[in-house]
């Protein structure tokens, strides 16, 4: 056993580790002299010294493309072996190239991202389908966005009221084409209301001064105003509209309001079924949810409002009714109704002109007037629009009208006995 030990590792060994060291000199120099081609894809592509005023579509923020490009390369196997998309970048020159040019790609277009790798002495050869570049006139423009209704829920004990602005701008630059595209179509952001909780609107309805304590305003984080438009950036954009600075979302406290004036009602009837059914042939019963005072209808229920804040209550409980439209048994067994505001362009400014008096309100009083105006006129009509009728359990009025003989009998819901 040591005598083979000593033949293979012992004797000559000087012949022997000469021969080894030669093995692995010749190894390495063939390893590093080893050619091979590889297909290399999705590799971006950079365009430099692009003349003033002038673009290319699908140009991101940092100098790219949008559109990536594939390779065949030739060079040394190891370095090859090695390369991935995120380690090569092509750089174009668009010095003295007329608007539309084929791109000519060799390995002095190639940069490498990767500061261990040397592409220059690593690729002999490329090869790539042809490349074309348009460039197109650089327009700058403001193209208008439009904020709509969020989506999710409110945090409990608030509902969603409004946001406010609806409509921003964004001061954007680009090709022409892409522009101009942009400007006929709105771009829209929706923000999530799961993304606001119960703390925060508590927080700042403790701070609230108290002529505004049913409105909690939250105003929108600054990461919350950015856009994406791929075809002009790869990263989000800011918006740069002044009025983004106001950009708020407005929830109203879940409180019952009661409604201290009785509210009267009224029949509308249809033109069309006039002939059979109009003011000298039918009439509202009086019963356990109507009464008569004074030749008027009214509800005699107490009743209250959700969702709306106490001055605008004050501004329309006397001046609201409830009309039901007369239709025959044949077209409609139940009869519908709904709440009407008398005068509500007198109503409006009534509520705004309080406002925007309001000089306690630091928040809507930084506005300026016109904008603060613009404001208060849309929480007013989303009141409006909103506006329901509550009992005193804080479930919503449900009323039963039918049309018996020449009367309109009105009833609650859940007092009529099922059939």
């Amino acid at each position: 056993m040591k005598t083979l030990f000593y033949k293979l590792f012992i004797e000559h060994w000087p012949r022997k580790l000469v021969a080894l060291i030669l093995a692995v000199i010749t190894w390495l120099v063939v390893n590093q002299t080893l050619t091979a081609t590889r297909n290399i894809s999705t590799i971006p592509v950079r365009v430099i010294n692009i003349p003033p005023g002038k673009t290319i579509e699908g140009m991101q923020s940092n100098g790219r493309l949008a559109k990536k490009i594939t390779l065949t390369l030739v060079g040394n196997k190891t370095i090859l072996d090695e390369l991935t998309p995120y380690d090569l970048e092509v750089v174009l020159d668009a010095s003295d190239k007329p608007d539309e040019w084929i791109a000519t790609i060799s390995k002095k277009n190639l940069v490498s991202l990767n500061p261990e790798i040397d592409v220059s002495k690593g690729i002999s050869r490329v090869y790539h389908p042809n490349f074309v570049v348009r460039m197109t006139k650089l327009v700058s423009e403001q193209i208008p966005i439009i904020i709509t209704q969020p989506v999710g829920e409110a945090p409990r004990g608030y509902q969603f009221l409004d946001v406010w602005p609806y409509r921003l701008s964004l001061s954007v630059s680009g090709p022409e084409e892409v522009i101009k595209r942009l400007k006929l179509k709105e771009q829209r952001i929706t923000f999530n209301l799961n993304d606001i909780n119960k703390t925060q609107l508590d927080a700042l309805a403790n701070n609230a001064n108290a002529s505004r304590s049913d409105v909690v305003s939250y105003f929108v984080p600054e990461q919350w105003k950015q856009i994406n438009i791929p075809i002009l950036s790869d990263t989000p954009i800011e918006i740069d509209d002044p009025r983004a600075k106001a950009l708020r979302i407005d929830f109203v406290r879940c409180n019952l309001l009661a409604i201290e004036k009785p509210i009267p009602v009224v029949l509308f009837f249809p033109e069309k079924t006039l002939a059979a059914l109009n003011p000298d042939t039918v009439s509202i019963a009086v019963g356990d949810v109507i009464k008569q005072a004074y030749g008027v209808k009214l509800i005699q229920m107490p009743l209250y409002a959700n969702g709306v804040d106490r001055l605008f209550l004050e501004t329309v409980e006397n001046m609201m009714q409830i009309v039901i439209i007369v239709s025959s048994k044949a077209e409609r067994s139940l009869l519908e109704w709904s709440i009407e505001f008398i005068n509500p362009r007198q109503l409006e400014d009534q509520y705004v002109s309080a406002l925007m008096s309001d000089v306690s309100d630091d928040e809507v009083r930084l506005l300026q007037p016109a904008m603060r105006e613009e404001y208060l006129r849309n929480r007013f009509r989303s009141y409006m629009n909103r506006f329901q009728l509550f009992k005193n359990d804080d479930t919503k009025l449900d009323l039963a009208i039918f049309l018996k003989e020449n009367l309109v009998e009105v009833h609650e819901t859940s007092t009529i006995s099922p059939k």
